[in-house]
Formats: C-alpha cells, sequence, structure tokens
C-alpha cells in the first residue's frame, strides 16, 4: 500500500511541475541584438531570435497584404552608411497561405537577422529598431520591435566622395522609412482616422484606459474555470454510469458485492466497509490514469493538442476504431494473463491491497466495454485546453462506476429490483459506436480545417451526420439489426424506451436537413465545420465594425446604452481572419454584433503615424515610445487587459469594464454566442 501511495503521489508532483513549467514561460519570441565589428569602419547589428516551438516568425519583404515582414527601421544615423539591406539567416520555410491568398515566407525555432553599416570617418551614432511580426495557431502577437543604439569612432578620412554618400544614404533611409509606412497606409487606409492618429498623456489617464486586468481574470476564472471543469466531471460520470450498463461491468456488480457479504457473514459493517475501500480503489485507479494523461503531455502539450491537425487524425482513427469494436466487428481486450496474474495476486493478499487488486482486476476484465468509453473521455478532455480536465473527467467517470458497488453493498435489497443482464446492453454498446462514429468525423475536421483539404466541408460533414443520426434512429427502432444482436437473442421487437430514442434521433435527422442549405443548426454549431466552408449558403452575413477608434466606439456606446466589443485583430493576423470567416459569418452571431453590441475593431498593426510620439511607461517600468497608431492599441490591450496577442475579444460596459471575461482563437460558435450573451445579460443587469 506505501508503494500505492508513493507511485500515487509522484504522479500528482510530475502534473504540477508540469504546470508550473508552462506557467513560467515567458514571451514566445525573444531577440538579442548585439555589435559585431568586421574591421576599423565596418560593423554588423545582428538580431538574435529564439522561437518558442509552435510559433513563427515572418520574413523579409513579403508583398502588401500580407503579415508583417521584418523590416529595419532606423530613427537615427551620424558618421555611418548603410551597406546592403537587411538580411535573414536560418531555415526559411516558403508556404501558400490561403487566408492571405500569397505565398509567406516565415522561420521556426530560430531565426537571425543582420544589417551591415559602414562608419565613414570620426565618431559615428546609429539607433533604430528591427520590426517584426509572429504568429502561432492560434493568435498573433502584434508587430513588436526590438532597439538599437550604438556609438564609436572610426578613423578618419578626407575623401569628400564618402561625405557625398553618406548624405545620400541619410536620405535613402528616410526614404525607406517612409516606404515602409506608405506601403502599410495603402494597405490599410481604411483604419487612419484623425481622432485614432492622435493620443495624450491625458487621454491615457482616463477611466476608459484604466487597468482592469483583475476584474478581468477573475471574470475568466469563473466564467471558463470552475464551471467548464463541473462540466467535465458531469460527463465523466455520465460516461461511468453508461459503462455501467454494458455487458462487461453490470454483470460483475452482483458477483463482488455478493463476495464481500459472504467474505463478512454476519458483520455487515465490515461488508459495507470492504465495498466502500473497493469503490475507493477504482476511484484511485482511473484518477491515476486522468493525471497519468497530464504528465505525460504536460500543459503546454494538452493546450496544443486542440489545433494539432495530426493528433486529432489519430483520435478519429482511434474512435472509427472504438466504434466498429461496439459494433461487433471485433473485441477490444487486454491480455488474459494480466487479469489472471491480478487476480490470482488479490485472491492471496487480503487486507487493503487484496481489494485494490480486485478493482484492478475489475479494470483489466471490463476493458473491451470501458476501454473505448474512457478513449473517448480522455480524447474530449485532453483536447478542452484544460490541465485539470484529465484527472477530473476520470474522477467522475470513476465514482459513476463505483457508487453502485457500495451501495447495493449498503443495501443488499436492491440487487433484487435491479435489472437483469439482457440483450438490452448490446443495444447501448452499439449506440455508443454510432455516437463514436459521429464525433470521429468532428476530430477529422480539425485537420482537414488546418491543411485545407476540403475534404470535409460543412455540407459534407452535415450529409455523413445524417446518415449516420438517421441509421442510429432505425436501429433504435428495430428497423436496422447488427450480427452481435442476432448472437445476442435480440431478434424481437424493441422496447418501448427503445423506439423513443430512435424516433428521438431521426428527429434530430431531419433537423440537420436544413444545414445542406446554410441553415445554422445551432445544436451542431459546435462541431460541424464553419460556415464558410459552405460551397452553398443562403444565410450569408456580413460583420464590419464601424468604429477603428476606442474613444469614438466608447462615446457611441455611452449615447446608446449598448454593450461594447473590443476586438484587438491585426491586418496581418491570419487566425483573426479565421474567427472572422468561421465565427463572425454564422447568422446568430452576425445578428447579436450588428444589433446588440458596439464592435471597435483596433487594429495593433496599423502604421499610421500619430501626430505626436508619445512616451509611455509599461506594466514592468520599462519605457516605451509609442509611434504610430497600432502602437497605440497594442499598448491600450496590454495595460488595460493585460494581453499581447491576437485575435483578442473582450466585452466592456460604457465605462471600459469588462462584461463576460475574454475570447481568443477559438472556432466555437456555440462557445462564442455564449460569451456574447453573457455580456448582454451583465449590461442588462448593470442597467
Amino acid at each position: 500500500m506505501s508503494r500505492l501511495k508513493t507511485l500515487f503521489v509522484f504522479v500528482i508532483m510530475a502534473v504540477f511541475a508540469s504546470t508550473a513549467s508552462a506557467q513560467m514561460m515567458g514571451k514566445p519570441v525573444r531577440f538579442k541584438a548585439v555589435k559585431k565589428q568586421v574591421n576599423e569602419n565596418t560593423f554588423d547589428v545582428i538580431f538574435t531570435g529564439t522561437i518558442d516551438k509552435g510559433w513563427h516568425v515572418y520574413g523579409i519583404g513579403l508583398p502588401a497584404g500580407g503579415p508583417t515582414s521584418a523590416k529595419l527601421l532606423v530613427d537615427k544615423i551620424d558618421g555611418a552608411k548603410a551597406e546592403g539591406k537587411l538580411k535573414a539567416i536560418g531555415n526559411e520555410h516558403n508556404e501558400f497561405d490561403e487566408m492571405f491568398g500569397m505565398k509567406v515566407r516565415f522561420f521556426e525555432n530560430n531565426v537571425t537577422f543582420s544589417q551591415r553599416f559602414k562608419a565613414t570617418g570620426g565618431k559615428y551614432h546609429v539607433s533604430g529598431r528591427l520590426e517584426y511580426g509572429a504568429c502561432n495557431d492560434e493568435m498573433c502577437l502584434p508587430p513588436t520591435s526590438v532597439d538599437f543604439s550604438y556609438d564609436g569612432d572610426a578613423p578618419k578620412t578626407d575623401d569628400k566622395q564618402v561625405k557625398d554618400e553618406e548624405q545620400e544614404d541619410k536620405a535613402l533611409a528616410a526614404e525607406n522609412n517612409t516606404q515602409n509606412d506608405a506601403e502599410a497606409d495603402t494597405t490599410h487606409a481604411a483604419a487612419a482616422n484623425s481622432a485614432s492618429a492622435t493620443v495624450t498623456s491625458e487621454q491615457i489617464a482616463s477611466e476608459l484606459w484604466k487597468p482592469v486586468i483583475d476584474e478581468l481574470n477573475a471574470l475568466n476564472g469563473n466564467a471558463e474555470g470552475t464551471s467548464s471543469l463541473w462540466k467535465i466531471f458531469f460527463m465523466g460520470f455520465l460516461g461511468g454510469f453508461i459503462a455501467l450498463l454494458t455487458p462487461c461491468v453490470w454483470p460483475i456488480i452482483p458477483m463482488t458485492v455478493s463476495f464481500f457479504l459472504k467474505r463478512a457473514k454476519d458483520n455487515k459493517r465490515k461488508a459495507v466497509s470492504d465495498a466502500v475501500t473497493y469503490g475507493l480503489s477504482i476511484v484511485v485507479i482511473y484518477v491515476s490514469l486522468g493525471l497519468a494523461v497530464t504528465a505525460l503531455y504536460g500543459a503546454q502539450r494538452l493546450n496544443d493538442l486542440a489545433t494539432n491537425a495530426y493528433v486529432n487524425i489519430f483520435f478519429c482513427l482511434l474512435l472509427v476504431v472504438f466504434a466498429l469494436s461496439f459494433f461487433g466487428w471485433f473485441e477490444l481486450t487486454l491480455p488474459s494473463s494480466w487479469s489472471n496474474k491480478v487476480d490470482s495476486k488479490a485472491g492471496k493478499t487480503g487486507g487493503l491491497l487484496g481489494i485494490f487488486l480486485m478493482a484492478f482486476t475489475l479494470s483489466i476484465v471490463s476493458f473491451s466495454c470501458t476501454g473505448p468509453i474512457i478513449g473517448f473521455l480522455l480524447v474530449d478532455f485532453s483536447t478542452s485546453s484544460k490541465i485539470l480536465a484529465p484527472a477530473i473527467g476520470m474522477l467522475g467517470f470513476a465514482v459513476a462506476l463505483a457508487l453502485p458497488f457500495t451501495l447495493f453493498a449498503m443495501f443488499p435489497a436492491w440487487l433484487k429490483q435491479a435489472p437483469k443482464s439482457g440483450s438490452w446492453m448490446n443495444t447501448i454498446k452499439v449506440t455508443l459506436g454510432f455516437i463514436e462514429l459521429a464525433f470521429a468525423l468532428k476530430f477529422f475536421s480539425v485537420a482537414d480545417l488546418a491543411y485545407g483539404w476540403h475534404l470535409l466541408d460543412r455540407e459534407v460533414f452535415i450529409s455523413m451526420w445524417i446518415v449516420i443520426f438517421g441509421m442510429l434512429g432505425l436501429y433504435l427502432c428495430g428497423i436496422l439489426r447488427f450480427q452481435s444482436d442476432v448472437e445476442g437473442g435480440d431478434a424481437g421487437p424493441k422496447p418501448v424506451a427503445s423506439i423513443m430514442l430512435g424516433m428521438i434521433s431521426l428527429a434530430f435527422t431531419v433537423y440537420m436537413i436544413p444545414g445542406l442549405w446554410g441553415a445554422p443548426c445551432k445544436a451542431i454549431s459546435a462541431f460541424a465545420p464553419p460556415m464558410n466552408t459552405q460551397d452553398f449558403n443562403l444565410n450569408t452575413k456580413v460583420v464590419e465594425a464601424h468604429y477603428l477608434d476606442y474613444e469614438e466606439g466608447m462615446a457611441e456606446a455611452a449615447r446608446t446604452g449598448k454593450p461594447v466589443l473590443l476586438d484587438f485583430t491585426g491586418f496581418g493576423c491570419v487566425n483573426c481572419r479565421k474567427m472572422e470567416a468561421a465565427v463572425w459569418t454564422d447568422p446568430q452571431v452576425a445578428d447579436c454584433l450588428n444589433n446588440d453590441y458596439i464592435l471597435i475593431s483596433l487594429y495593433v498593426d496599423d502604421k499610421t503615424p500619430l501626430k505626436e510620439p508619445l512616451e509611455v511607461t509599461m506594466p514592468n517600468k520599462t519605457k516605451k515610445i509609442l509611434r504610430t497608431v497600432g502602437d497605440k492599441w497594442s499598448y491600450l490591450e496590454e495595460t488595460k487587459f493585460g494581453y499581447l496577442a491576437q485575435p483578442f475579444y473582450v466585452t466592456v460596459d460604457t465605462e471600459g469594464k469588462p462584461l463576460s471575461g475574454s475570447f481568443v482563437y477559438k472556432e466555437d460558435i456555440k462557445g462564442y454566442l455564449e460569451f456574447l450573451n453573457n455580456g448582454i445579460k451583465k449590461m442588462k443587469n448593470e442597467n
């Protein structure tokens, strides 16, 4: 028993260690600028970047209308000139991006940018910044800069031509900087207006700019933390309850309870105590499984699973295998030698360890029925992006599985009233097979969207669900039968409960049919591919922000009394376009944004120059100069809401206080609607 406790503690420590390592992660991209002297008159400014796994930094000179290119901006240069252009060193990828409609170049893991300068003689000074864009599969950073400033002395020369070249290089540097801004202005001209091009210290000190980080974190914690974990626990509990009703578990309950009652003979308290210990052992076994999954993947890896294409393809195939097993094509079993050895050990060992080994024997013997259910649950929990989800879900599963053993030991008379084993258990297995087959398509859809295969667009997905749930309805009504039904003696008419469930499944099938022509089908919006993948859609809705300036939009909100949705976005943000195409095009979302909210889109990569640059103090006490409109919105996002990536959505009231937490990249129409509706409810309560 002491070894078991040690193992349990070790698994828990591993989970907390992985969680801590994820929480200690700093910025996903880190650059360091150094000066490397080539000779007396020539030096290189080298920017060495380290890029976290899953992130990438875009290359130099990408076409207009694409993501943020890496570029060198020279603020001041005296006594020196730039030689050549900025160079990139590293393994550059060149891939076509459907969202931008062009090929984009980017670097992963690491990259080095280098710019050579030549001193023209005497003292020199060069200062400026490297600007770059970075994204991962879920978000993008605003255009980020790395400042540099270097002074020095170089051997003097009387060559007049050198001085002329110096003046030319100054003009060229100014022209390049102007061209960089002009490219952005051409692409993003719609975002420029007189209000957004102004920022003052008085404006930043106003109530609208007041930090609300603690309030936002509290709302996010309440909205997405506790309630979501309770949902995960309930889903696990439901899975455990279904597992109870399978032919691998239900017949074992009376056998096990009778064993405890006979072993304790006339001591009912001892029988109940053994049954409780047996139940707790089941809980320990399955919770340890959930903790082991978390420790194996780690906190950050669990967050990545939701959008990883390869992982989702694997999950899809796994669920198909589980479905075929439930249909009776084959049976998933663990080696019989495992259960024999554990059962033999349990018979020779008494006390707590013996009871624990009995519970372990149950988990092995019942694997053919519980394995696909556990596998399905762990797949769903692992892709929920919550570190505790596998453990909490398995806790719910284990509680449901263990509860009957304890209750029947406490009240033996209940055993006589319990349903007898029969063909109804096979019906449950086959029904689960249909459900797992339907959810397998959901995971394949993630990979299909990631790679742009267009094999499972929305109408194809809905068509396949119509077939699956239509066949499920026919099966539950007794019209369709499997070989396992015949072998199990289920050749007669189905019971009333089964036929009623079949009618519900057929009604759900009919409900989905209008989705083939663009109906929103709210009940499946969280599972089906986004509306923009539909070839024929009769419900096209366009969402456009009427305000691109924070103060102007907030003034309109104060006038109308409507809540505000702040959309921190970017012209070069791929995932922002995905959210707009996949979520904002949903008719219900579009109606809510157009009619119930004041939508303010703030582009953090807008290069429109501010009328007057402003020096500000960042949360880490460092100084930063706001030069562009994009700098202004990046500063607002970071200081007011404590976040610095796009897309980032937050609902606020007319005073700039958060209403329903925040929402980041997740193509979840149902979740996004809930996020918006919670903001509307909170606004009504305030009024």
